[in-house]
C-alpha cells in the first residue's frame, strides 16, 4: 500500500532537501530544520529628534542590535531596528502622552523629564 502525503508536506520537504523555505513559512521552515528559536523577533522603534545623519542613526541601529542579540538570546538576523523621527514641537503628543505617559505595553525605563 502506497502512503500518500499531502502537497504541502511534499513541498516543505523538497523545499528543505533544496535548501530553500520560500514555499513554506518562516516556523514550518524551522521545524523541519530542527531550529527551536523564533526568526520573527525582535523589533525595536526608536522615536528621536530629527538632526542626527545617516551614519549616527545606523550606529545607533548596530549598538542595539547588538545588545538586543547578547539579552534577548536571539539571532542578529531576527532583529529588526526602526528609527522614527519627532519633531520636538510634536513630542508631548506624539511620543511623551501615548507611550510614557499612557505606554500600551509595559514601560521598563521612564525618563528624567516631566512635560
Amino acid at each position: 500500500m502506497e502512503r500518500q502525503i499531502s502537497r504541502r508536506s511534499f513541498l516543505k520537504k523538497g523545499a528543505v532537501a533544496l535548501g530553500t523555505v520560500a514555499v513554506c513559512d518562516w516556523s514550518s521552515a524551522n521545524t523541519l530544520l530542527g531550529e527551536g528559536k523564533e526568526k520573527e523577533m525582535p523589533h525595536v522603534i526608536v522615536k528621536l529628534w530629527p538632526g542626527r545623519s545617516e551614519q549616527e542613526k545606523q550606529q545607533l541601529a548596530d549598538a542595539i542590535v547588538k545588545d538586543v542579540v547578547a539579552h534577548a538570546k536571539c539571532a542578529e538576523s531576527s532583529v529588526s531596528v526602526a528609527i522614527e523621527e519627532i519633531k520636538s514641537s510634536d513630542w508631548a503628543e506624539k511620543v511623551y502622552k501615548p507611550d510614557i505617559l499612557n505606554p500600551r505595553g509595559k514601560l521598563y525605563r521612564k525618563p528624567g523629564y516631566i512635560m
